[in-house]
């Protein structure tokens, strides 16, 4: 079975009691209300496909969060306000944690 969707079942027979959440969370963050557009933050959890400007901080927040400075933020906040800076740097987390959630679960499905 597939690692997707709202009743996932990973293991071949362990439902994931948790999917639903997630997807409610995921799903709240990028279209709900907000001071960026739905499709920019969609971008920022998908990692790619964001303006020049946004684009090496969604990469490190995609591949080593943890590198994620100060100084990342304060140039960006010339263009952008911190509302919006907030609402990229969440759902490129979500993203960047939705992709290795479900890489960890197709790996348990085909263990």
């Amino acid at each position: 079975m597939r690692a997707e969707g709202p009743a996932r079942i990973f293991g071949g027979v362990t439902p994931d009691p948790h999917a639903a959440l997630r997807d409610a969370v995921l799903n709240n963050v990028l279209n709900g209300p907000g001071e960026s557009e739905p499709s920019l933050r969609k971008a920022a959890a998908d990692g790619a496909g964001v303006p020049p400007d946004l684009q090496g901080l969604v990469d490190k927040i995609h591949s080593h969060a943890y590198r994620v400075t100060d100084d990342d933020i304060a140039r960006l906040q010339a263009t952008h306000t911190d509302d919006e800076l907030f609402e990229i740097v969440v759902s490129a987390a979500l993203g960047a944690s939705r992709r290795r959630l479900l890489a960890g679960l197709r790996a348990l499905e085909n263990s």
